[in-house]
């Protein structure tokens, strides 16, 4: 569907990537990853025709569709969310207007047998063929149905967008790109704007979506999920499997596995080859071999490993001094915006050394709570500061807050202060930040490195409380990790407010859910916290599904939460009915892509070409699209029951 042939992109003097050559499939789910600063969002930017490159070619059919999220973008202000999201269905409103057009201008003619008349009836029904395959008259439920999986409430749909936070705003954005459903969807850090349970969603919406997605997002587990192929852009060169990303991190172990043996063999060579020169250089008996040994060294092309050097990057939170036993007692404490009750009588304890999530939907209180800890905002109730209690504190927008026009390494040198200013430049090399990295400005930096930057002045003063806000949003997932490990290494006490399911698991033993204007305790794993509330929300989704229904009385019975023997045997047949329905759908769109194939094939190699064999690939084109309809309507309605 899209060819990307010979791409070489080049930054003055450095190359980002060169000879990059793969091909994006009608179906293909595609993982683009690679370390910060590799060229993944260039690569999706030159995809989406926003960027071009310094050579090769992105070759993509004329009529086919590209939905592209940046990290970052422009929003503008003056409608409600509802109407900025139907903005998505211009083109819809327009071809509708054309068909009006059309049929008024047919209604006024009256030159019926004329080339004109009948070049008109096609162009009307061509249209209208198309109009019939967008199946979109229920526009106004696909808007309401988006937007509440992306965590709007009802109320929300008729307020300004100006009244919205930059990540809600960027929301509405992700909301227009899935309603436009184009053929090939970008999407640039989606997770970034989102809580768990929109994240969810955005998942299952996706894994039901039928055209082709390239995703870059540092979430395993959302892209685990969510794709079905990784392309892995590492020092300039592309690697392309046809697995998810867990499969995909054991094939690349074995990869570079085998590119260090092959290194290692090179290296024997070339030591072998320059000992043999250096021995028989002033030979006259030798030269002509000692000649072409050289020519030899000069054409070998140098094998270089993939892997990235983690050596240096070794992430240590300073040894934290002892605070008290609690080092967090809130009791009944609340606080409001005017009318909105953010949350009330939150009360909890935690104790020195606990690691603790702060988790919930957006606007929920989660920042709201940390700084009524910070005590930068007044609120009600009381909360505790242990004694001796240090805190560290990394703010959501921390990477914002740095300064672009100073360099990486006038940004550490005018946080630091005592003894630790003489290892600056150790302490930039540690964080890969070493050399001429250490004099780039700021405003250069990827969103990651910022990231990385300013976790580096958050190390310069020992603390004991560390609140960690989105800490790993822009960051790579080898730089996750080594997060991760530092922060389970930290001997003092943690709150982190993250959406990163892979990232908290293991990593914290109690979870805090902000909803509802409350804050609930859970002695769990965030796997375990998870589980609990998917079955709690089916309980709720049960319980307001009856409660509309108006019925005769009844006698009451104790009701267990589960259905009945008889409704489960019931409920388990209607899915495995629905599954082979959805198998066969799979299987019929499989036969009719290949027949399609098939056609395309003989007709390049100048086979066939009456009339019949278009009229047939046209017809098995319109059944495809109707095909893969029915399977997107039944796959999600699958999802539903199940």
């Amino acid at each position: 569907m899209i060819s990307i042939q010979g791409l070489r992109v080049e930054f003055g003097s450095q190359v980002l990537f060169s000879d990059i050559n793969y091909v994006i499939n009608k179906r293909d789910r595609i993982a683009l990853v690679g370390k910060n600063g590799a060229g993944k969002s260039t690569m999706l930017k030159i995809i989406a025709s926003l960027q071009v490159p310094t050579a090769g070619l992105v070759a993509r059919p004329s009529d086919i569709t590209i939905g592209y999220l940046p990290q970052q973008m422009q929003l503008t202000d003056g409608l409600t969310v509802r109407q900025e999201v139907n903005n998505a269905f211009d083109h819809i409103h327009s071809l509708d207007e054309t068909i009006n057009s059309l049929n008024e201008e047919l209604a006024e003619r009256t030159d019926y047998e004329s080339d004109d008349y009948q070049q008109l009836i096609d162009r009307l029904s061509l249209k209208t063929e198309a109009r019939t395959l967008m199946q979109s008259e229920n526009c106004d439920a696909k808007i309401e149905k988006t937007l509440i999986g992306l965590g709007f409430e009802r109320t929300d749909f008729d307020r300004q967008t100006s009244e919205f936070s930059g990540g809600w705003r960027m929301r509405v954005e992700i909301a227009k790109l899935l309603l436009q459903n184009p053929d090939v969807l970008l999407l640039d850090e989606p997770t970034n704007h989102l809580d768990i349970e929109s994240i969810q969603w955005l998942e299952n919406f996706l894994k039901n979506r039928s055209g082709a997605l390239v995703l870059v997002s540092h979430d395993r587990a959302f892209i685990d999920n969510v794709t079905n192929r990784t392309i892995e852009i590492s020092l300039g060169k592309i690697y392309d499997y046809q697995v998810n990303y867990s499969h995909f991190v054991q094939l690349r172990q074995e990869r570079i596995e085998q590119q260090r043996r092959a290194y290692e063999n090179q290296q024997k060579l070339i030591h072998d080859t320059e000992d043999f020169i250096e021995k028989f250089r002033y030979k006259p008996t030798k030269a002509v071999q000692v000649q072409s040994r050289i020519k030899q060294l000069e054409k070998l092309e140098r094998i270089e490993i993939d892997e990235t050097d983690n050596s240096r990057l070794r992430l240590k939170f300073p040894p934290a001094p002892r605070s008290g036993d609690y080092p967090v007692i809130a009791e009944d404490v609340a606080k409001a915006y005017g009318s909105n009750q953010v949350f009330a009588n939150a009360t909890f304890t935690i104790k020195r050394g606990e690691k603790v999530a702060f988790v919930g939907k957006n606007g929920a209180g989660k920042t709201t709570m940390i700084k009524s800890i910070m005590g930068e905002i007044p609120f009600d109730g009381s909360l505790k500061i242990g004694h001796n209690v240090k805190i560290g504190y990394f703010a959501q927008n921390q990477a914002q807050l740095l300064d672009g026009e100073i360099t990486v390494f006038d940004t550490i040198d005018y946080a630091a202060v005592g003894e630790i200013r003489t290892r600056i430049n150790d302490i930039l090399g540690a964080f890969m930040f070493g050399g001429k990295a250490s004099d780039k400005k700021v405003k250069v930096l990827s969103g990651g490195e910022k990231s990385r930057l300013a976790m580096i002045r958050l190390l310069l003063e020992p603390v004991n409380l560390l609140i960690l806000d989105e800490p790993t949003n822009h960051l790579d997932m080898r730089t996750k990790d080594i997060l991760r490990d530092a922060i389970s290494d930290f001997d003092g006490t943690v709150i982190v407010v993250s959406h990163d399911r892979y990232f908290l698991d293991g990593l914290v033993s109690k979870v805090y859910e902000f909803g509802g204007g409350v804050v609930r305790e859970h002695l769990c794993g965030i796997y375990e916290f998870l589980e609990k509330k998917q079955l709690d929300s089916l309980a709720q989704l049960e319980k307001k599904d009856v409660e509309p229904v108006k019925q005769a009385p009844e006698i009451p019975q104790q009701s267990s939460g589960k259905l009945s023997y008889l409704e489960q045997k019931e409920h388990d047949r209607k899915i495995k009915q629905m599954q082979r329905k959805v198998k066969q759908l799979e299987q019929q769109i499989a036969d009719i892509e290949l027949e399609i194939a098939d056609i395309e094939r003989q007709l390049e190699c100048g086979g066939n070409g009456d009339a019949a064999i278009y009229s047939r690939h046209a017809n098995l084109t319109k059944q495809l699209d109707q095909t893969m309809a029915d399977w997107e309507l039944l796959s999600e309605q699958l999802l539903e029951i199940e």
